[in-house]
């Protein structure tokens, strides 16, 4: 469970600025979209393989 502890005088904005960074870099979101619809073992390698095909193409183009 993500959660914050406030501070002391500590502004309600920052701390759910604060919250909200702590909750996506925890990847809650993403695991309950992932979890929340099916797909097939066959488009999810294929997925991965994209993926894997655009972050090489991404170093390349770096370097």
């Amino acid at each position: 469970m993500v959660g914050i502890i406030l501070q002391d005088n500590e502004n309600i904005d920052r701390a759910l600025k604060r919250f909200k960074k702590k909750y996506e870099r925890s990847g809650v979101l993403k695991e309950f979209k992932k979890r929340t619809f099916f797909t097939k073992p066959s488009i999810e390698k294929r997925m991965t393989r994209i993926k894997a095909q655009r972050r090489a193409a991404k170093e390349n183009r770096m370097k």
